[in-house]
């Protein structure tokens, strides 16, 4: 129940901010908006506003803002229904409500970093020797070293900080090390013999290789009181931050260093969001970041259907001074609406076979 109500919060709020970003422009520009739908499929719940009609539909993975004027069948209307027709704003206005979608993404994350450190204060790593994790077969684990402890000394030597255990480590040569931690009240004498591994970065890629032991920082923090400019200045450098690490993403999985049974779906949404909702509303508040960041990058893509499809038809049409041939539109739109089938159909296919493994 915790996984699903998370599933629905998370997509739910993301999808609600998407299409508002279209809606909101879509009113600013003087179109008339007939569907602010969240979902798709059969209408569970609606009610008409003014010339609107506000929706809940079956299926919750999507949504729509439906315009007066915006499909080929609505290009010939009356004189007197133009001034309300999406097809018949200039495009620089087609173009910014179509745009306004997933900028309202990355812009949701903003808000929502700012609002965290503005309340919490900025998240800051303190330094400390403390293991967070070690690796199964490790040499860390067949010594003893377990998560927790604290390194005090390698070698007779005072390790203060984290930077002290890496030099260790990385300087042994391979020789056995002299580790002494600490474990509840009480000082651990161990015996480490590092092993040559392999240092990867966050797509998997190989680094360098050096002297390991098979063990991770513990992720120690604390939260410093900032002002409302700190706190809006670090929400931007953090969502940059994501911004640039999705789209970094997106070209591994091209390069293929990113395997592409690493991609996921709702399924693999729904997982992570209820073990973020159990860790605490903080850690949710990150993944929806991220996530709203994923959501409105990957709808930039010049992929036909998605708005970044739109924007290179409208791009084509400004530059031409006409738009793009209607034929050409509707193959495209169809070869688009083939290629997110597809790739709809292999994520769930990946989040079902994770499921079982």
């Amino acid at each position: 129940m915790n996984t699903i109500l998370s599933f629905i919060l998370v997509l739910g709020l993301l999808i609600f901010v998407h299409e508002f970003g279209h809606f909101i422009f879509a009113k600013l520009f003087g179109v008339r908006v007939l569907k602010f739908s969240l979902g798709f499929g059969p209408k569970i719940v609606g009610k008409t506003i003014g010339e609107t009609e506000y929706v809940i539909s079956a299926f919750p993975l999507g949504g729509f803002v439906k315009m007066f004027g915006e499909n080929p069948d609505e290009q010939d209307i009356p004189e007197v229904d133009k001034q309300g027709s999406f097809a018949h704003k200039p495009v620089w206005q087609r173009f910014f409500i179509v745009f306004a979608g997933p900028i309202f993404n990355l812009l949701f994350s903003i808000v929502l970093f700012f609002l965290v450190f503005a309340f919490l204060g900025i998240p800051t790593s303190v330094d400390t020797t403390r293991v967070g994790k070690v690796n199964d077969a490790s040499p860390a684990d067949k010594a003893g070293l377990l998560a927790n402890d604290v390194i005090l000394r390698i070698n007779e030597r005072e390790t203060l900080v984290w930077d002290d255990v890496l030099e260790g480590v990385k300087s042994s040569d391979g020789k056995p090390l002299a580790i002494v931690v600490q474990r509840g009240n009480e000082n651990v004498h161990l015996t480490v013999t590092p092993a040559i591994d392999a240092v990867k970065n966050v797509f998997g890629e190989v680094v360098e290789q050096r002297f390991m032991i098979g063990i991770k920082k513990a992720d120690d923090m604390t939260w410093e009181e900032s002002s409302l400019y700190s706190a809006l200045e670090n929400a931007c450098l953090q969502t940059w931050m994501y911004i640039s690490l999705t789209a970094v993403g997106f070209v591994k999985i091209i390069q293929q260093v990113v395997p592409a049974s690493e991609m996921g779906g709702p399924i693999l949404i729904a997982q992570i969001a209820g073990e973020q909702m159990k860790a605490g509303w903080v850690n949710l508040i990150y993944f929806m970041c991220l996530l709203s960041v994923n959501l409105g990058l990957l709808n930039l893509l010049p992929i036909p259907v998605l708005d970044g499809g739109h924007l290179a038809f409208l791009t084509i049409e400004g530059l031409r001074r006409k738009p793009l041939n209607m034929r050409a539109q509707i193959v495209a739109q169809q070869v688009g609406m083939g290629l997110l089938g597809m790739l709809m159909i292999f994520v769930f296919y990946n989040d079902i076979v994770r499921l079982f493994k």
